[in-house]
């Protein structure tokens, strides 16, 4: 009876052509609400000795009332100016305390009526956390004391957390930073009510300035007042008891950081002029050293606004770029300058060079070293040893070096040359450890190293721990984990020298869970850190597993398939059937048919997973992969729908083959670049019964500087821009299409504009479709009443339009519309 409800609820719906609905929030049936209700495990910090644990507690969602309070969209920030915090800030509501060897957690004492956490930061000490707490009024300070699980407030709601990084501590862990609102601050311009004063004129002057299509960008005069107000603030020393003493004057404070002695700050300032074009983190800025007292010791950077570069993801501007302080020298700064002018169309040998300069900076820059490709990091070691990273995106391509900081006439030592797609290949991550400064840097044992890797193999994934002999690049495997029934993820070392390593392990059903292993043990000794109950136990008794199966072409794929549970695998019931995806491109096939999907993750619905529907009695193909490769010169996108269509062919054959689906009742999802896919596969295929596309980009000539992995622009190359575009070919839809958009969407180019004039365009030409936008919400949603409104429109959907669709008799389909 309810599912004819239900049915004769959206064949109404789908007959008024005209006109919008009245809906309130909505729930969907409990069996869902059972899982979304589950409480949220806390997240896990822990010291780096590894004696003490803090849990952080939040809520699962914010509520529409969160999401409602007042926001300014600036520069590529949003911010509510009366609070003077990110107004999507996630917020922190209880903490406790353990030690590791401890069952039970201390619930921390002292904390504040309603409290509204974030922002959390170790003292070098390790022995408090700073933190801070959102008030109604504004933004304060806290401190918690790990010893006694309590905490304590240090400043009044004054604090400025408008751009980030609000408080650093002292090196002496007894003071910190703090960025305060100024006296100096004025009144905010309503814009809603200002009265102009004169047009908005952007100028070119013939320079290309290909940007991407960034959202919340200042827009006006009226905007680029508020930014500057929002922005600016002072820096005044906090000690432990609350006491605050002023250390540098007002101004748009972007970032400081303390050298590893603690004897000098960097910090870095925004500047005028502003853009329209560009976020505030190519505004102009400077960065200067100071002392203790607040004195500028050395100015070091002094960059201008960067609106205008080279096209192409790995285009960067010229000068000094990721200034930032060597962790194993007591003051010593270094940053990276392009070699290529910023522009990867040059032919150079070497794309970036590291330079440094120690206290007091005045002497000349030295080169370190240069870098093949574009500059991606350093792990520093020793005065001798450390390692260096590069990567380019048009080949995937990374290299890793070892080089020696004291001596830059020795070339640096090539250690891997790889495919970063290559999991397989993947040589896992360098060990570090707290030096004396608190900083971390690589663990050098007897001039050897360790790798802590995942270990995805075509067997498998069993992640491992390796020493690393840069002399003569040889490893050794000191640990490998050897489940085959469970996921044992190798979290962090502890003491890596003397084995103790931090793991997760988890299984299908089994909650993850932290543990202490010893590696070097006969028994690879297992300690419990935590022990988190399942909160999904109604998910238990479903069977999960990994299906392997091949594209037309011969391409290896993988997707999560999920039964309901009580389903007969014997008996073979024809199910309909939902399949959620995402692409992916490549640039070689034999990394696209990589296996990097565990059937051992423990099954964790959140929002926006399909999972939930296998308890309404449907197969569920959970990432499902959708790999677009372009090998050679040839782009991934150059054939992006017919391998899509075969992905898509690939995966609902294979589960048909395995005897579980009706094909004829299979929908299809996906969120932003997801639903780019499902309207394209809508468009080009007959394979589904209806889709649910959420928050998705649809005319790509509205991000013509490129999208997603696509660097060209639309005038470099228009049919590709055409050919993609689902708005461009809705004549083509007849296939049901939920769209669900966030009104507030931030991601860059997936603008609310995007679903609401494809939905024009599918309305105008008489396709069945809905579009739901969700007030307040981004891209992604955060508020309960949203999600739980989403997933009863997600059920509906798929009750009507899947599950009940009438059964066909089979017949040929033709797979590709022409």
């Amino acid at each position: 009876m309810r599912r004819y409800i239900i049915t004769l609820f959206f064949i109404a719906c789908s007959s008024l052509t005209f006109g919008q609905e009245k809906v309130t929030y909505q729930q969907p049936p409990q069996e869902i609400m059972d899982l979304v209700n589950a409480p949220l495990a806390p997240a896990v910090q822990m010291d780096d000795k590894g004696e003490y644990v803090v849990l952080i507690y939040r809520n699962t969602f914010k509520t529409i009332a969160e999401l409602s309070e007042t926001e300014m969209r600036l520069g590529g920030l949003r911010i509510n100016p009366q609070t003077n915090i990110g107004s999507r800030t996630t917020f922190y509501n209880n903490l406790k305390v353990k030690l590791a060897t401890e069952e039970e957690a201390r619930q921390v004492k002292g904390l504040p009526k309603n409290p509204r956490l974030s922002g959390f930061v170790w003292s070098p000490d390790q022995k408090r956390i700073a933190c801070l707490n959102t008030t109604r009024e504004g933004v304060e300070v806290w401190v918690l004391e790990l010893e006694n699980a309590r905490v304590k407030r240090l400043t009044g709601a004054q604090v400025n957390a408008n751009l980030g990084g609000a408080i650093s501590w002292f090196k002496d862990s007894q003071s910190l930073l703090v960025k305060m609102l100024p006296y100096s601050r004025k009144d905010l311009i309503n814009t809603a009510q200002a009265i102009p004063t004169g047009p908005t004129i952007s100028v070119s002057d013939g320079a290309k300035a290909q940007n991407r299509t960034y959202q919340d960008l200042l827009k006006n005069p009226n905007d680029e007042f508020n930014f500057e107000q929002l922005a600016h603030s002072e820096i005044k020393r906090v000690d432990l008891q609350g006491r605050g003493t002023n250390f540098l004057p007002t101004a748009m404070y972007r970032g400081m950081s303390f050298s590893p002695d603690g004897r000098f700050v960097l910090v870095t300032r925004i500047k005028k002029p502003f853009s329209y074009i560009v976020p505030y983190s190519r505004f102009p800025y400077d960065q200067s050293v100071h002392d203790l007292s607040g004195n500028r010791v050395k100015m070091m950077n002094d960059v201008p606004l960067n609106e205008v570069q080279p096209k192409g993801f790995m285009a960067t501007r010229e000068g000094k770029r990721n200034m930032a302080w060597r962790s194993d020298r007591p003051a010593t700064l270094y940053w990276v300058e392009a070699q290529d002018g910023g522009d990867p169309e040059n032919k150079v040998a070497h794309r970036d060079a590291v330079y440094e300069v120690g206290a007091p900076f005045e002497k000349e820059p030295t080169m370190l070293m240069q870098t093949i490709n574009r500059f991606a990091g350093i792990d520093w070691g020793t005065d001798n040893m450390a390692v260096a990273y590069d990567y380019w995106w048009n080949d995937r391509n990374t290299k890793t070096y070892v080089f020696d900081p004291s001596d830059n006439t020795k070339e640096p030592v090539l250690i891997t040359d790889r495919n970063y797609q290559d999991q397989y290949s993947d040589p896992g991550d360098f060990v570090t450890e707290r030096n004396e400064f608190g900083r971390s840097i690589l663990v050098v044992d007897e001039g050897k190293l360790y790798r802590m890797g995942a270990g995805y193999t075509d067997k498998g994934q069993f992640p491992f721990v390796d020493s690393f002999d840069p002399s003569d690049k040889s490893s050794e495997r000191i640990y490998q984990s050897t489940y085959t029934d469970k996921l044992e993820n190798l979290y962090s070392a502890i003491d890596i020298r003397n084995g103790k390593i931090l793991v997760r392990i988890e299984s299908q059903n089994e909650y993850p869970n932290y543990y202490f292993r010893n590696i070097k043990s006969d028994g690879n000794d297992l300690s419990p850190v935590t022990q988190f109950e399942n909160p999904f136990k109604s998910l238990q008794d479903i069977h999960k597993e990994v299906i392997t199966y091949k594209r037309d072409d011969g391409l290896e794929l993988e997707g999560t398939l999920y039964l309901p549970a009580g389903y007969d695998m014997a008996a073979k019931e024809k199910m309909p059937m939902i399949l959620w995806a995402y692409p992916r491109e490549y640039k070689d096939k034999s990394s696209a048919s990589q296996s990097t999907t565990n059937p051992n993750e423990f099954i964790y619905p959140y929002y926006g997973s399909p999972i939930y529907w296998v308890t309404r009695g449907y197969v569920v193909l959970d990432d499902a992969a959708f790999p677009i490769v372009g090998e050679g010169d040839e782009e991934p996108n150059d054939t992006f729908r017919s391998q899509l269509v075969a992905n898509a062919k690939a995966a609902i054959d294979a589960v048909d083959e395995l005897g579980y689906v009706d094909t004829n009742r299979v929908g299809v999802g996906g969120h932003s670049y997801g639903a780019f896919m499902v309207a394209n596969l809508l468009s080009h295929s007959d394979l589904f019964a209806a889709g649910i596309a959420r928050s998705g980009a649809y005319n790509r000539t509205l991000t013509p500087f490129g999208f997603q992995s696509e660097q060209r622009s639309y005038w470099d190359s228009p049919e590709t821009y055409y050919t993609m575009s689902p708005f461009m070919h809705a004549d083509k839809m007849k296939t049901p299409l939920l769209l669900v958009h966030g009104e507030a969407d931030n991601n860059s180019g997936t603008y609310p504009l995007q679903s609401e004039r494809y939905f024009n365009a599918l309305k105008g030409l008489g396709a069945t479709a809905r579009l739901v936008m969700l007030p307040k919400e981004s891209h992604g949603y955060r508020a309960k009443e949203s999600i739980m409104h989403l997933l009863w429109e997600q059920d509906n959907w798929l009750e009507t339009y899947v599950k009940n669709k009438p059964a066909n008799i089979p017949k040929e389909k033709e797979t590709i519309k022409k």
